[in-house]
């Protein structure tokens, strides 16, 4: 018998606290498709279960070494906020993860995501979810599962915040680093159209000062609004450093994601002691919207540098005689790329002019 006690019907029940079962579950189903759509021969069921399982071939590999990343998309959330438009921060948070793994020369086997709301709204999660698969399929990655919370009067009706964690594997032994970088390496940039999905905090104070600002023309004589602009989702360049592991093996050294740090921040995490990264700044396209900031906030170069991409999504450090072929390995898989500097002697800075 149970133990609760006999209380009339009427009192307080979840959905008036803020949470609606029935909303959950009507999410769970509008997903379901979609996610299956990201599925790998490893991956065993599909979601709704209390975990996710994916049997690793350990057959292609001598020592696996599963590498980790989790993430979020930060304040472009906002963004996505002001313009109830979530169909793809998903892929911004498939490639702020994945393409972390591909700085060790991972690759990514699955993707766990986590959706917080304060109210669930099934249509709204269907789209950032849908955004979600997209990056996955373009990454090669299953989403494997995930967990939608709905926190209510606790988070705004409108809040959303997004976050992921995947999981990838590596031979061991052949991980990319610092360990690799050498005087006489070149250094290849892949080229990113936006802000990818640092910098958000900044580009707002510096952009939107009224919301409706983001319905106007991004700049002076911009083909999208403002708003487009910002919500341009990340290019994902993981599948461009497989290939090359491919095609060039060993005469890949390292690679650097270039995030929340920006160019200065990130290049400098794959230098050994006694090096330095020359980067050349006009050998590559830095995309006008950076400008746009810099003119609207007063934002100083040094500043610039040391928080956005600038047109640089990830810095590739090669041996110089396999230059020429990383771009064009590197282009065949879909990704803008050029040579943009060296690695010299020094103290273990990035050198920019």
């Amino acid at each position: 018998m149970s133990r609760l006690l006999e209380t009339p019907t009427g009192g307080l029940t979840y959905a008036s606290s803020g949470v609606s079962i029935e909303a959950g579950d009507d999410a769970v189903e509008r997903i379901k498709d979609v996610v299956a759509t990201t599925t790998r021969p490893e991956v065993l069921g599909g979601i709704g279960g209390f975990g996710g399982l994916f049997a690793l071939d350990t057959s292609a590999y001598r020592e696996p070494v599963l590498v980790a990343s989790a993430d979020g998309v930060g304040t472009k959330l906002e963004v996505a906020r002001l313009l109830d438009r979530y169909d793809t921060i998903g892929i911004d948070l498939v490639a702020m993860l994945v393409d972390d793994l591909a700085c060790v020369g991972a690759e990514p086997l699955f993707l766990l995501d986590y959706v917080a709301v304060g109210s669930l709204d099934p249509a709204r999660l269907a789209s950032v979810v849908a955004g979600v698969a997209e990056g996955c399929r373009q990454a090669g990655a299953a989403l494997l599962g995930g967990e939608t919370a709905e926190h209510g009067g606790v988070m705004r009706p409108e809040d959303l915040d997004l976050a992921g964690f995947t999981v990838g594997v590596v031979e061991r032994g052949s991980e990319l680093g610092a360990h690799r970088v050498r005087v006489g390496d070149t250094l290849i940039g892949f080229g990113s159209p936006g802000l990818r999905s640092n910098g958000y905090s900044l580009a707002r104070r510096a952009l939107v000062d009224d919301p409706r600002r983001l319905d106007q023309p991004a700049y002076e004589g911009a083909s999208r609004t403002l708003g487009e602009e910002l919500l341009l989702p990340s290019v994902i360049y993981v599948p461009a450093v497989l290939a090359l592991r491919r095609e060039l093996g060993g005469a890949i050294h390292a690679a650097a994601h270039i995030t929340g740090g920006g160019i200065v921040g990130n290049v400098v995490r794959v230098l050994p002691t006694g090096v330095d990264a020359v980067i050349d700044m006009t050998s590559f396209v830095t995309p006008e919207i950076f400008f746009e900031i810099q003119r609207r906030g007063a934002v100083s170069s040094e500043e610039m540098v040391r928080v956005f991409n600038c047109g640089l999504g990830m810095v590739l450090s090669v041996d110089h005689d396999a230059a020429d072929a990383a771009v064009r390995v590197a282009r065949d898989a879909g990704v803008e790329a050029t040579i943009i500097g060296e690695v010299t002697s020094g103290s273990g800075s990035v050198v920019l002019r």
